[in-house]
């Protein structure tokens, strides 16, 4: 169970274009649109652990297969993302932010993660490394991906607490710049995505 927790708390924070998201997300929209985001990123963590932990090479092998697709329209969308991000106005830190849809939220970002099938393989490295046992019983198996999805959600739940904490105390301007480089940074992790087709 620790274990589970410390992987899924390790592979979640390094920050990425999803941690970029979310911080975004969190400024701009609040705590709540920070979360469903967290958490679409947390699902998708724990869906991973679940192959992997099931020791599944067939669907594992597949997905690094299909990556091409999966890292050419995840890069579009993060270009798309950060583009429409950058040409965001954010909103009063005052006031509180209009909330879009949370499905969507959650969903959006679910893909978005889903969409680097790399990430399994980061999760059989660290399974072999710390010794987890792969293609256990389905009782410990579930209980593994459960202690995955809680330290995966517990960095998030961290993150979004800390950038809503630093939300109410940025200026107007100070959080159109930091949104502006949210625009950039993850415009240009989909860049990144799609020249790295081209390798």
């Amino acid at each position: 169970m620790l274990s589970g927790l410390l992987i899924g708390f390790g592979i979640a924070a390094p920050v990425g274009p999803i941690g970029v998201l979310c911080i975004k997300r969190t400024l701009n929209e609040g705590r709540l649109v920070g979360l469903a985001t967290g958490l679409g990123a947390a699902t998708a963590d724990a869906l991973y652990g679940l192959v992997a932990g099931l020791g599944l090479t067939s669907i594992s092998s597949l997905l690094v297969e299909q990556q091409g697709w999966l890292r050419f329209f995840g890069g579009l969308f993060l270009l798309y993302l950060g583009i429409r991000t950058f040409a965001s106005r954010p909103p009063d830190a005052a006031t509180p932010a209009k909330l879009r849809s949370l499905p969507w939220v959650y969903a959006s970002t679910f893909l978005l993660t889903i969409s680097n099938p790399m990430t399994i393989l980061s999760f059989v490295e660290v399974f072999a490394g710390l010794g987890v046992v792969v293609g256990g019983s389905y009782a410990s198996v579930a209980l593994l991906v459960l202690a995955v999805f809680a330290g995966s959600a517990a960095w998030w739940l961290l993150l979004v607490g800390v950038v809503g904490w630093l939300r109410m105390r940025l200026s107007v301007d100070l959080l159109r710049w930091v949104t502006r480089l949210s625009g950039v940074l993850i415009a240009g992790f989909g860049l990144l995505a799609l020249l790295s087709l081209l390798a």
